[in-house]
């Protein structure tokens, strides 16, 4: 998209292309391009967040497990445990 962007002022330079149109072309396809860079930058931060908060929760649940291990507690835990991991895998 840069290089079409560099280009289309390559052309508007040399006169291919009439200056108020290439301007409006040109405001256009950046305007495009800001708006994919957000929704990538947007896409990005948050996947990085869900595996902050995934490796979060799996440091949490493995505590919590060691605490209660040889208790009559940890079998009950152990299900609530895979629950809230299934449920935090399938969320957006």
């Amino acid at each position: 998209m840069q290089e079409d962007i560099r280009k289309l002022r390559m052309d508007i330079e040399n006169y291919a292309i009439k200056r108020d149109v290439g301007v409006a072309r040109i405001a256009a396809m950046q305007k495009e391009l800001r708006g994919t860079i957000s929704q990538v930058d947007s896409f990005i931060s948050s996947r990085d967040r869900k595996g902050l908060l995934m490796a979060g929760a799996d440091r949490a649940l493995r505590e919590l497990a060691s605490i209660f291990k040889d208790d009559p507690i940890e079998g009950p835990l152990q299900e609530a445990s895979m629950s809230v991991w299934a449920r935090m895998q399938f969320e957006d």
